[in-house]
């Protein structure tokens, strides 16, 4: 990260227990260390142990990616983040207005097949990303299952999740996937307007769709990152504690 950027990312990190007098041991070392080694390991596809020697020792950067990670300081960190890019952008902080859909993404041999799927219609073994973004294209909440969960089926979970952490949230744009039952789930339980963007049945080759391509955009985004392009986790959801 640059000066600049290190400024915008320290403001918005939680702060340490033993900074506010509420015990623990300070960490042995710097934060933006730590930080730019986690985003090296993700944009580089590298595994935890070929962390370079620039950086502090693997298994050092994994407990500090993990702790954060299983407090919900990640999380956070990231929520921090993107109200403050809403807010650059003259957005109110809480959205009122998503996106959602779903990509498959191929399993590495380290992910088990009770965690892992086929997905008949992009023929792929692997993963699903469900995700919902704001009209910025910005992260709302994220679901992985297995490739051959349909969208349908998991939508309803994730526009549950996406009810509890943003309350503001009364209207979604989806795909033809997400028709069916799950439209009046939304409407009569979570009191979210489910509309559905459906491409032109007269249409041939590549075409951009009303709200939807703002997803596909989030998508490429993470494309980006090589740990990104491939699904190396062994387990789809960090423990609980």
């Amino acid at each position: 990260m640059t000066d600049a950027e290190w400024a915008a990312v320290r403001d918005a990190m939680p702060v340490p227990a033993w900074l506010e007098g509420r015990g623990g041991q300070p960490e042995g070392y710097c934060h933006r260390q730590l930080v730019d080694a986690v985003r090296y390991l993700v944009a580089g596809g590298i595994a935890w142990r070929a962390m370079p020697a620039d950086f502090p020792t693997w298994d050092r950067v994994y407990a500090f990616f993990r702790r954060w990670r299983d407090k919900g300081l990640v999380a956070e960190f990231h929520d921090r983040l993107r109200d403050r890019v809403r807010e650059a952008a003259g957005r109110d902080p809480e959205p009122t207005a998503g996106i959602i859909d779903a990509q498959t993404v191929k399993a590495a041999a380290s992910v088990p097949a009770a965690s892992r799927g086929f997905d008949g219609g992009k023929k792929v073994n692997g993963r699903k990303r469900h995700i919902v973004v704001d009209t910025l294209g910005l992260l709302l909440t994220v679901l992985v299952t297995a490739a051959s969960v349909t969208d349908r089926k998991a939508g309803g979970t994730l526009l549950e999740r996406l009810r509890q952490r943003h309350w503001r949230i009364s209207l979604v744009w989806a795909d033809g996937g997400y028709t069916g039952h799950l439209v009046d789930l939304a409407r009569d339980v979570l009191r979210i307007a489910l509309s559905v963007v459906k491409r032109n049945d007269h249409a041939t080759g590549f075409t951009v769709l009303p709200k939807r391509w703002l997803v596909e955009r989030t998508f490429a985004w993470l494309m980006h990152s090589r740990r990104l392009a491939r699904d190396y986790e062994t387990a789809p959801t960090p423990p609980r504690r």
